[in-house]
């Protein structure tokens, strides 16, 4: 079964049966069992309902129907309530752009002992005059499509490293409550990645104090994810391996570029667009690297608006007018 195998090597095979449960003789049927529940929310405009993409999201809830769905349907949602946050959701994005090349986020070569993904941000890096948060939240989001469109990410996941040495409390300031929440909702509910650990690394007492007043709006299961080092390196050590980590992080590798990453999305043109209806979508007919994924809103795509007032918190578009 094409759906079933390709892409993936053999261990990840393995290890997608054990732990997502994902079985090839019922793959097919899962994916359906999503898309049936389609009509169950009429509210939103579900732009791609193709296999290989509905995969994704059973793949991050383990093949759990029900909450795959959630997932799904809260993708859209998500983009519906915040459209300009997603128009030219693209590399082409001066402030996209802008934020990458910062490092938001940098990408290790190297994956983990688990094979998962590690996400580096230096948070000292956002330069507030240049751009708000919410394009580093943008430049984060675009990254994430970019890289889970590769199958072994889908089964191993990401690790987040945020390092914030030399994060200032004037930089702090900036992070508003509606910006955390935003992200927050963003990466945990409305994206279908699996998170084996957020890292805060060199965190001075105001990001501790951020972090308190954004814990109610985790959930228990990220909550348990989320782990405060400090100025303890070792600690972070004992979930990443220092053989992997670059020198910043005390690790025994060489200092990382951040900008490598930054080079390979914006060479690809990647960018995020849909012309309406059922997006057809064919992963054996692509050449190369995928350049164009089919999610979200073109400018000026229209929707109804009229119950579109901030429903669960989330129609943050008013911040992007903020300087």
């Amino acid at each position: 079964m094409a759906l079933w195998n390709d892409q993936l090597m053999t261990e990840t095979q393995v290890k997608a049966r054990k732990e997502l449960n994902e079985n090839p003789r019922t793959l097919l049927s899962n994916i359906q069992e999503v898309r049936d529940l389609i009509v169950t929310r009429p509210d939103i405009n579900f732009t791609r309902t193709d296999d290989d993409f509905i995969r994704r999201f059973l793949r991050a809830r383990k093949y759990d129907i029900v909450e795959a769905f959630k997932v799904y349907a809260r993708y859209f949602e998500y983009r519906q309530h915040n459209k300009l946050m997603f128009t030219n959701f693209s590399t082409s994005d001066p402030e996209i752009r802008q934020a990458l090349i910062d490092g938001f986020p940098s990408v290790l070569e190297n994956h983990d002992h688990f094979g998962r993904k590690i996400l580096i941000l230096n948070a000292a890096n956002w330069e507030t005059w240049r751009y708000p948060y919410v394009h580093i939240l943008r430049a984060l989001l675009l990254s994430l499509e970019y890289l889970i469109q590769d199958q072994e990410i889908q089964v191993h996941g990401f690790v987040i490293i945020i390092d914030w040495t030399a994060f200032t409390f004037k930089q702090a300031a900036r992070l508003s409550p509606a910006l955390m929440k935003l992200t927050i909702e963003g990466l945990q509910d409305c994206f279908p990645a699996r998170y084996a650990g957020i890292h805060f690394v060199n965190q001075p007492w105001y990001v501790e104090a951020a972090f308190t007043i954004c814990r109610p709006f985790l959930k228990q299961t990220t909550k348990e994810k989320i782990f405060l080092h400090g100025n303890n390196l070792t600690t972070l050590h004992h979930h990443i391996h220092k053989e992997i980590l670059p020198t910043e992080l005390a690790g025994l590798m060489p200092a990382y570029n951040i900008e490598r990453f930054a080079r390979e999305i914006i060479e690809s043109g990647f960018e995020l667009t849909f012309g309406g209806g059922t997006v057809p979508y064919d992963r054996t007919a692509q050449t190369g690297a995928m350049n164009r994924s089919l999610s979200v809103p073109l400018p000026n795509e229209n929707y109804d608006d009229t119950n579109n007032q901030d429903k669960e918190g989330c129609n943050m578009d008013f911040l992007l007018k903020f300087d």
